[in-house]
This record gives C-alpha cells, sequence and structure tokens, in this order.
C-alpha cells in the first residue's frame, strides 16, 4: 500500500454495548461484541479489518486473545496498550498514525473490562486493586493513609482548592451540570436531575470529595473502527476526521513538586493536538473531558484555557457556562460521573456521536469540532484528541 496525502484518518464505527450492572459477563466477551458491533455500525464485515488494539482495565484480561475470540486473521497491526485513561485517546491515535502512514486500512480499537460483581459495590473492586501489595516507592505512600486513587485526587484538589480558592461548592457545579445532561442521555446510569444541596448532601468520601464528586463504576465495553476519510465516505456513518492529536505525562505523582495538583497533562496537549488540526480554542464547538472526579474535569478546563489557570471554580459556577443550556458544550452525555464510566471511552464516544449529530435530545446545534481528553494515573498520563464532522 503506497503512503499518499490522502489518507486522512478517520472513525467509521463506533460499537457500544449494555453498559452499568451487567453481570454475568466477562471483559473479553464485551469487548468481542463492541468490536462487532462497531464494523457492523460502519458497515464493515469482521474480515474487513486489518488492526486490531485492545485494553482492559482491572482486570486486565482483554488481551491478544481478542485475535482468536473474533476470528480475525493475517492482522498487520496487532498489539495490547495500558495508559489508565489516557488509553482510549492513545489508541486513537496510534491506529490514526497507521492507518496515515499506509501501514494498514482498517484498525478497530477497543477496551472493555467488569469490575462489577453483584452484591458487591464499585468501590470494593476498586478498593481490592489498590490494596494488592505495591512496589517501589508506594508501599511509603500507603502507609500515610493515601491508599486509593480517591485518597490520592481528594489531596490533588485540596491543593488547588489552597492554592486558588477554589470551592467544594464549585466542583458540585460540574456534577449538576453534567447530570442536565445525563437526563436527556439513554445510555446513562444516574438520569435524575440533583441540586447543589443534594451535592453538599451526599456522603463524604474522601474529604473534599463527596459522593457525587466521584465517577461511576461500570461494566461493559466500547470499540470504535478508524480506516482512512475517502473509504469512511462510502461506508455506513457520517465521517469523523482525527484531526489532531497529543500527549503528555508529566509523571510527578510520586514525587516532591511544586505542580501536583495544580496543572495537568492538558495544559501541553491541549495545544499540541490543536496545532496539528491547525485550530484555536474558539473553534471548538464540544469539550468532552475525562471527569473521573468534578475537581479533574475542572483543572482540564483550565488547562486546555477556557478559563485562566486557578480560575476554574468561578468559571465553572457562573449561571450560564455549563449545562444543556449553557454557553460551553461539556459531557454533554454525562460524563463519568452521570453517564457510565468505561475510562477514556466514556468521552471519545460521546463526542464521536455528537460530532454525528445523532446525540438525539441532547445533541448540541454546533459540533464541526470537538475536543476530548484522557487522563490516568493522578494526573500522570494525558491523551487529547481534536474530532471533525465537514458534511
Amino acid at each position: 500500500m503506497a503512503t499518499t496525502s490522502t489518507r486522512t484518518p478517520a472513525i467509521a464505527g463506533l460499537g457500544i454495548t449494555e453498559v452499568g450492572k451487567v453481570y454475568g459477563r466477562t471483559a473479553p466477551q464485551f469487548a468481542a461484541e463492541a468490536v462487532r458491533l462497531a464494523a457492523q455500525d460502519a458497515g464493515l464485515a469482521l474480515g474487513d479489518i486489518d488492526g486490531l488494539i485492545v485494553s482492559g482495565g482491572l482486570s486486565d484480561a482483554v488481551g491478544l486473545g481478542m485475535q482468536t475470540e473474533l476470528g480475525l486473521t493475517r492482522l498487520g497491526l496487532f498489539t495490547s496498550m495500558q495508559g489508565y485513561g489516557s488509553t482510549a485517546g492513545q489508541m486513537v491515535q496510534y491506529a490514526s498514525m497507521a492507518v496515515q502512514s499506509g501501514m494498514v486500512d482498517t484498525v478497530a480499537v477497543v477496551w472493555a473490562d467488569d469490575p462489577l460483581k453483584e452484591n458487591k459495590g464499585g468501590g470494593a473492586a476498586y478498593g481490592e486493586h489498590a490494596a494488592k501489595t505495591p512496589s517501589g516507592w508506594m508501599p511509603i505512600t500507603n502507609s500515610g493513609g493515601a491508599l486509593t486513587a480517591n485518597n490520592m485526587y481528594a489531596l490533588a484538589a485540596r491543593r488547588h482548592m489552597d492554592a486558588y480558592g477554589t470551592t467544594s461548592e464549585q466542583l458540585g457545579a460540574i456534577a449538576v451540570a453534567q447530570r442536565d445532561w445525563a437526563a436527556m442521555n439513554p445510555r446513562a446510569q444516574l438520569r435524575t436531575p440533583i441540586t447543589l444541596d443534594d451535592h453538599q448532601a451526599s456522603r463524604m468520601i474522601s474529604d473534599p470529595f463527596h459522593l457525587f464528586d466521584c465517577c461511576l463504576v461500570s461494566n461493559g465495553g466500547i470499540a470504535v473502527i478508524v480506516t482512512t476519510a475517502e473509504r469512511a465516505r462510502s461506508l455506513a456513518q457520517p465521517v469523523v476526521d482525527v484531526l489532531g492529536w497529543a500527549q503528555a505525562h508529566p509523571g510527578l505523582t510520586g514525587m516532591r513538586n511544586d505542580d501536583f495538583g495544580l496543572i495537568s497533562g492538558a495544559a501541553t496537549a491541549g495545544p499540541a493536538a490543536l496545532r496539528m488540526a491547525e485550530l484555536a480554542l474558539d473553534d471548538i464547538d464540544v469539550v468532552e473531558l475525562y471527569d473521573c472526579y468534578t475537581y479533574t474535569a475542572l483543572i482540564s478546563l483550565e488547562d486546555y484555557g477556557f478559563c485562566a489557570k486557578g480560575e476554574g471554580g468561578a468559571f465553572v459556577s457562573q449561571p450560564g457556562v455549563l449545562g444543556p443550556n449553557g454557553s460551553l458544550k461539556v459531557n454533554t452525555g454525562g460524563g463519568q460521573l452521570s453517564s457510565y464510566y468505561l475510562w477514556g471511552m466514556t468521552p471519545l464516544s460521546e463526542a464521536i456521536i455528537q460530532a454525528r449529530g445523532q446525540a438525539g435530545e441532547r445533541q448540541v446545534d454546533r459540533h464541526a469540532r470537538v475536543l476530548v481528553s484522557g487522563n490516568g494515573g493522578v494526573l500522570d498520563y494525558h491523551s487529547t484528541l481534536i474530532l471533525g464532522n465537514d458534511d
């Protein structure tokens, strides 16, 4: 296959399994179903796929066995990836580069996990994972009581509060706005609207985080098909071009540094992805952020430049900024706080749905340019995608 300048990468298929409290199925089964759904969505046969990139969550069960599970042969690209919450964006980036180079024509990218078990809460699933004996410096952190991501992100959020005066009520404004979006999303796990009083009254998880500051835990799988824009135009769905991408991996959690909690990889990856796409921030119509916590969404908005550093709390709590009637369309499906938590696939899937114009009641009017973020570790890993639809 010759490499040409016309091999612009695009997303042509999206497959989403049933998500949420779905029991009796394994992560590989979710993954296989998601790939089949994505191929069907695009109007392709499984045999049309010549590249496969896979990833799983806590179980890490979605691995190289997926080729056999799907019955795919003679792949030109096949790998398993792990970048925590930044993985989905990274997988699309590598698939895009493979398509752009001519290495392959059609790549399926899939992520799935099954942490929820009957009669056991999501907190237990992640708590058991965190309790496994860590290596390196982590036992020192654990000895101080910071055992889980809740604890570490709480420290980061508290640092932001101490530095800039950010308040719990300001974080709550994000939770309230995203629940309003989720109310219009049939796939969302939590669709009952909440008020700021509800947020403040919800139980404390890890100070300063209340329950409604923390993301859901979900079972399920999501896959996307990346191919050339030229080929995508002949397939079944509106073309979603992959216009720009970048990564940034500060890796500062285990270090004593002045920036922990105050800055994320979005500050580096966001401008780089926009430069690749030859766009400015003002060109972005929809913003789909990784929101494992309300704080994560807030710091991402600051670091992408939607408001000045340290002014995120005041920005998100202004009337008329967030929510379905707001001026900034953020996490339009409800995000990981209210819709479903499939790591970086949550913002990516909603970005594709919005770019296609297929979001139904929650569809935004302007959706030609969409920014997608992925965040992993405790602000350790980051990916940014810029998607577009000119049809």
